[in-house]
Formats: C-alpha cells, structure tokens, sequence
C-alpha cells in the first residue's frame, strides 16, 4: 500500500504504522555488567531473603530493650558486655538480662536480643573505645524493641520477582541483581541498524570538497542516534544517485534489524529510495505532514523494516527522533517510546502557516522569574532551516506547533519535546 500526498500522514499515523511492523527482537544473555540501559527479558527471583539475618543497622549494643526502661545520663542503666562481635561474624552468646553485646554495623542480632542501642547513647562516647567482654556498659538512654534492627527478609523474601521483565536496567537494578547472584540476565538483544547516504554530491568526511559537494555529515549523526539509543550502528557507506548502486549497497545488508538511510526519498528524478522500496519489497508510505521532514519512507526490503530519512541534515535528524528512536528502543522491548515533552514560554514569534506540524529547534531554561518553580522557557536557538546543522547543535529541545496553530506569540505557552535538559 503506498499512500500519494493526498493521503499524507500525521506524526501519530506514521508512527503507529511505523511501530505496528516493527518487532522486539529475541532475548539474550549478557553478564552483569553488559545489562546496563538494557530490558530484562526474565522476571528476577530472589532465592535467599534479603537481609538473610536479623542484623544491626547501627554501632552499638545490642540488648533487651526492657533492660534500657528509665536510662537517663543522670541515671544510666549498667549492663555486663559479653563480647564484641563484627559484621561476618557470629555471636557467641545469648542477650540474657543485664547483659549486652557490643555489635558492628550488619553484623548478626544475638539471640535473646530485641534493639541496639547506639554507642553515641552510652559512655563510649567518653572512654573512646567500645567496651570489653567482661567489662561494663553505661546506656543512657531507653530504646524500644526493633531500635536500629534490620530484618530478615524486609527488603526481599526468597521466592519472589524482584525485578519483573520489562524492567529497564540502571545501576540499582545491577546491585539488586548481584545482591541475588545474578552473574547474566536475558535482555532483549541490542538492534543492528544499518546507515546508508545516498547522493552524488557527498564525500567522505576526510576528504575535501570538491566544487558542488559535501562531506557526508548525516551518516555519522544518524550513527551517533543509533548509538545514544542503544542500536548497534553498521555504516553502509555512501551510494550514488543509481538504482543499481542503491540496491547494491542495501543488498549487502543482510544481517541488519533496521535499515536507515538518508535522502533520495522526496520527489524529483534522482529520489530513488522509494522506487528500489517497489522494485524489491514493499512501500507503506512516503510522506508525513511534518515539518522539518516531510519526505519519509517507509516499508521493508527483503523481510527487513527500512526508515528512509530525508537528505537534509536536520529534517534526518528530526525525522530520527520522532520515528527511528522509537522503532530502536521498541526492538529492544521499551515500552516508553515517546521522548519527554514540557509546557514553556515561547520567547519568540513563530510562522506556521502551511499546515504542517513544525519542529522549532529551540533553546529551553528555568524561567528566572520562577527560580523555585518548575517554569521553563523556550526561545528559537537561530535560523530554522532544514539545512542550518548548527541551530540544532544548539538546541535542547523541540518546540511543537500543531498543524491547526499558523501562529505563535511571544507569551505563548507551547509543548517542547526535550532532546537534552538544562542545567539545574
């Protein structure tokens, strides 16, 4: 099915097209520490409580909380010390009344034991050091049972889903999985996405110019994206304004999840994306009514989904985030796939005549009338152009014009989507 410009597409048609065909790719294990930004394919089980003891959230004493009734600094309670027992080690003794046992932080409660009574609430904080088994310890304070205890199995109990599939993994999630002996996961596998740039006109970035060309700058952007989104980037390389050329080159890509190229899918002679699109696969549509990026090609190339962007530096670009971004995080079992969007005061006049929804590469801060306040405001980071590269090297953020809105006034509020954050 392919769809002419009276059947342009909104953002959301295309991107709903765009996701339906697009599918989470198979699960793999990883160790540890190679699960980092990825999803958990497998539910986590914990097979040990967590804590697996009863121990001590403090450096203390631990003691039965009725021996501390009535302590006070100007009548202390004098318990009898055991012994002195460190995390990783066991106690030897029992807690029976009137006595203590001086305890490290994490290590096990002893038996007969019900609170910790910190060592700042006794005479420690005068002699300087802890006491000795055998010796005596003055509390000064009364505690109730289960003071600075932590226990068995409060943060994890055996037997449980910890972390459920679908989890995104960040640092915590790793300390979770080693705290249960993780040393691999099933994560969704990392999409190979290939980059191909098409046009007469390019060179490579190493080489100078010649009269009516240009270095290939969209290829290594496009593989930056790729990268920053958790896709594998594999470079095509540049094919020439050729059917044959073009063919050849996307051939070559047979181990690719997605393919992505730039140019050559607008409508003149030498656009020849969409025509190897209906010589070799299948098309589902061409154009978006969208605003830098109208041009988009979409279908499938021998069995593999192909994005084709337009050639211009940031109409591919902005064309990546809206519908590349969220096919690679899908593939790698996302299911956020929208990129976060903000209110905030346009600071400037803005033209969208044309019916189309614009993308204004803008620059997005704290509103300085509302320092305390989550306010923001967005101004145009320079020329919009499709082809002005460094507005969006600028620019944080998006601001969104809706295909209905011709105009924006200064004092306007507007929905931003935000590429990157300001700073605090």
């Amino acid at each position: 099915m392919t769809d002419g410009p009276a059947q342009m597409l909104t953002v959301e048609q295309a991107l709903e097209r765009v996701l339906q065909a697009i599918p989470v790719l198979e699960a793999e294990s990883v160790p540890l520490a190679g699960t980092l930004g990825r999803v958990l394919a497998e539910d986590i089980m914990a097979d040990i409580d967590m804590p697996p003891f009863d121990n001590t959230s403090m450096d203390g004493y631990a003691v039965r909380a009725a021996d501390t009734q009535g302590a006070s600094p100007e009548r202390p309670v004098v318990l009898r010390v055991l012994e002195y027992v460190s995390a990783g080690r066991m106690p030897q003794h029992r807690v029976e009344p009137g006595t203590a046992i001086r305890i490290m932080t994490g290590a096990p409660l002893p038996e007969g034991a019900d609170a910790v009574v910190q060592f700042e609430l006794t005479d420690e904080m005068q002699t300087r050091r802890p006491a000795q088994a055998g010796g005596t310890v003055r509390i000064y304070a009364a505690v109730q049972p289960g003071h600075n205890l932590r226990r068995r199995g409060e943060d994890v109990r055996a037997g449980t889903s910890v972390l459920p599939k679908g989890t995104v993994v960040r640092p915590p999630e790793i300390g979770v999985m080693a705290m249960l002996g993780y040393t691999h996961a099933l994560v969704y596998r990392r999409p190979k996405v290939a980059i191909l740039s098409t046009g007469d006109e390019l060179v490579e970035i190493d080489q100078q110019p010649g009269p009516g060309q240009v270095r290939d700058s969209n290829r290594h952007a496009l593989a930056a994206q790729v990268a920053r989104y958790g896709g594998i980037p594999v470079s095509l390389g540049i094919a020439r304004d050729s059917v044959e050329d073009l063919r050849s080159k996307l051939q070559a890509a047979t181990a690719a999840d997605l393919l992505v190229t730039s140019a050559g899918v607008s409508v003149g002679d030498l656009d020849i994306v969409r025509e190897v699109l209906q010589m070799d696969g299948e098309m589902t549509f061409w154009q978006v009514r969208m605003r830098p990026g109208k041009p988009l090609a979409f279908g499938h190339l021998n069995g593999v989904p192909l994005l084709g962007l337009p050639g211009n530096p940031v109409s591919s670009l902005v064309s990546f985030e809206q519908f590349v971004r969220p096919a690679i995080l899908k593939m790698q079992g996302h299911t956020r796939l929208r990129k976060p969007e903000i209110w905030a005061t346009c600071l400037d006049y803005i033209d969208n005549r044309g019916g189309r929804r614009s993308y204004m590469r803008a620059i997005v801060e704290r509103d300085p009338a509302f320092p305390s306040e989550n306010q923001y405001t967005a101004r145009l980071a320079g020329a919009q152009g499709s082809n002005i590269l460094t507005a969006l090297a600028r620019a944080n953020g998006l601001i969104i014009v809706p295909e209905t809105q011709e105009f924006v006034e200064p004092g306007e509020q507007v929905r931003v989507q935000m590429l990157d954050w300001p700073e605090v």
